[in-house]
């Protein structure tokens, strides 16, 4: 049985479209020559994806578009907040890191929570794509997507800004930290 889709209430939405235009217009260098209007009507016409949009609105992401793939005919929204989410820290990297942990077990893992909130976690590249739009995580850091080697291994990678440098590091997957959380990316 499939569950049924995850959509809003009509004040919420206009709420969210709201502050989504109100950003999309004041950072018009992370989308030069896209459309608010294209984009309001792909969100409009997908209410599952605005419900993801506001979880991460909701938990500190600040979404926002920084993208286009004309091959897909997708709009992209990453996490823009200065600092890595702040209702998304203390999480291990996955499940399986979370179950490996006998004592002092955080709420949960970040590719947990993210799927609940229906996006995924930024790559490495796109991670790279988003601090060339500004300074990000010069205080924090943020989980991201792992490769399947590195995870197998028992790893998981972060990423900060410090130094005025971007650097990709690794942990141990079952560890979480008060200043470690997740961005996230959402196509629409």
């Amino acid at each position: 049985m499939s569950k049924p889709p995850r959509a809003l209430p009509p004040d919420r939405r206009e709420a969210l479209l709201n502050t989504l235009k109100a950003r999309f217009e004041k950072n018009k260098n992370r989308h030069q020559a896209l459309s608010w209007d294209a984009v309001q009507a792909k969100l409009e016409a997908d209410p599952e994806k605005l419900w993801s949009l506001d979880e991460m609105e909701e938990t500190g992401g600040e979404p926002d578009v920084v993208g286009y793939d004309k091959a897909t005919d997708e709009y992209i929204f990453f996490d823009c907040a200065a600092e890595s989410p702040k209702d998304r820290r203390s999480f291990c990297y996955d499940h399986e890191a979370l179950e490996a942990r006998k004592a002092n077990k955080p709420a949960d893992s970040a590719v947990n929570r993210a799927a609940e909130m229906g996006i995924e976690l930024l790559t490495e590249e796109q991670y790279q794509q988003l601090q060339q739009l500004g300074s990000f995580d010069t205080k924090t850091s943020s989980w991201l997507k792992t490769p399947a080697d590195t995870r197998k291994l028992g790893g998981a990678i972060f990423g900060d800004r410090r130094f005025n440098r971007v650097f990709i590091y690794h942990n141990g997957a079952d560890s979480y930290y008060a200043a470690r959380g997740f961005r996230g990316v959402l196509r629409v």
